[in-house]
């Protein structure tokens, strides 16, 4: 039989579980207010960081933390996805064989393209409606007061005669929302305009030659063809004081090799090459790859014709240093023609001043009236060898075929893997 509690035991066990729950209630309060002041304290960081950089908020449409996102979306390495961006870019001009005039209004449907006898999908085509870019690349040697003193004679400096078509070609052919660059080469080439379509720079352009005498023999077209195609650093614009030269003088010339557009180059020289730092092959790999059309007007026809007899090599001529014998001019007359032809252009061989003006309008025809195609090759090898390009047009029985007359590159070399 349990004995009954006592009444002291009950009080004294009801006192110490109030005590427990006094104790218990302050530690929860305690923790409590340590939480609030915790936050409380880190508000009034923020606060205080907000006020110093008013930027640097939580906000999703907050400008700096987009650009911290995107610095750091950056710095992700990409996925093992790679797509393929191997295009073959080809402009082309479709004339007349007999007449010469130039066929227009051609569609995508009319053109096919073939690497190697193989049919390519044309993926990219655009009609020649666009703004040009172009360079108009000058030799401007000690060379051009030599070759052009037939024209010019006691009267003048060869140079004049020899820079005569660079006169006309601003005169007739820039338009505006063109984009054109003077450079003009000797021992390196020298940017004297960047690309614009101000007359009046142009042409002041070509009368700072004219007004200067050159200053070494070297004449380096195949250096100042990389450069105008690949771009690069070199001497700062003439005609812009050099706004953007670093200490040496120097400024960075953007190419035309990565341009988006309608390019081309109008090369004003003799072929003759005298001190480039790369060679005659690896000139036309990059002038092959460049996919931009040159366009060539040969400024020592005259000078070989009227000095024929006197340039054998056996009596070859010297003249201040620099010799001179029909092999090397019919080398250089050579090298122009392929160049111009591998890259969809044309050589024209000025003899006369006469002849300018008519060679300009053909020139002004072709580039005006190219027709933009691309292609990704089907052929996936990467060995280094050239692979030959044909475009034909089929118009039906519009024309005859075989008067079907079609301009373009010719050839490019595919990339090599490095293994």
């Amino acid at each position: 039989m349990n004995k009954p509690s006592s009444p002291r035991l009950n009080w004294k066990l009801k006192l110490a579980f109030a005590i427990a729950a006094v104790i218990a209630v302050a530690f929860i309060a305690n923790g409590f207010l340590v939480t609030d002041q915790t936050f409380a304290q880190a508000g009034r960081k923020s606060s205080e960081k907000q006020k110093k950089n008013p930027n640097a908020s939580g906000d999703p449409d907050d400008p700096q933390k987009q650009k911290q996102e995107t610095k750091i979306e950056k710095s992700i390495p990409p996925a093992s996805i790679n797509i393929s961006t191997d295009v073959v870019n080809v402009e082309a001009v479709v004339y007349n064989k007999k007449t010469g005039g130039i066929i227009q209004g051609l569609k995508k449907e009319h053109f096919e393209i073939y690497e190697d006898g193989v049919k390519q999908e044309i993926e990219n085509f655009a009609t020649p409606e666009a703004p040009v870019t172009m360079v108009l690349l000058l030799e401007y040697s000690k060379l051009v007061d030599i070759l052009g003193s037939p024209t010019g004679g006691y009267f003048e400096y060869g140079r004049v005669e020899i820079l005569r078509p660079a006169y006309e070609f601003v005169n007739r052919f820039v338009q505006p929302k063109d984009f054109i660059s003077i450079v003009a080469y000797d021992i390196r080439p020298t940017p004297l305009v960047d690309f614009t379509d101000d007359k009046g720079k142009l042409m002041q352009a070509v009368n700072l030659l004219i007004r200067n005498n050159p200053a070494f023999s070297e004449s380096n077209m195949f250096d100042a063809l990389k450069f105008v195609l690949r771009g690069g650093k070199g001497d700062a614009v003439v005609l812009e004081d050099g706004k953007d030269a670093d200490k040496n003088g120097q400024s960075e010339y953007a190419g035309l090799y990565e341009v988006n557009a309608r390019t081309a180059i109008l090369l004003i020289a003799s072929g003759l090459d005298t001190f480039s730092k790369i060679n005659y092959d690896e000139a036309r790999k990059i002038v092959e790859n460049s996919g931009v059309p040159i366009y060539v007007i040969g400024t020592g026809n005259l000078f070989l014709k009227k000095y024929d007899q006197a340039l054998d090599p056996g009596r070859g001529i010297n003249i201040n240093g620099i010799p001179f014998d029909r092999m090397t001019m019919l080398q250089a007359q050579n090298t122009l023609k392929t160049f111009s032809d591998s890259t969809g252009g044309k050589y024209f061989p000025v003899t006369f001043p006469g002849e300018i003006p008519s060679v300009l309008q053909s020139i002004q025809a072709l580039v005006r009236n190219q027709y933009s195609l691309g292609y990704t090759p089907t052929n996936t090898r990467k060995e280094g060898k050239r692979r030959k390009i044909q475009v034909k047009v089929n118009l039906g029985d519009q024309i005859d075929p075989k008067l079907i007359v079609i301009q373009h590159r010719q050839s490019y070399v595919e990339p090599k893997d490095k293994k």
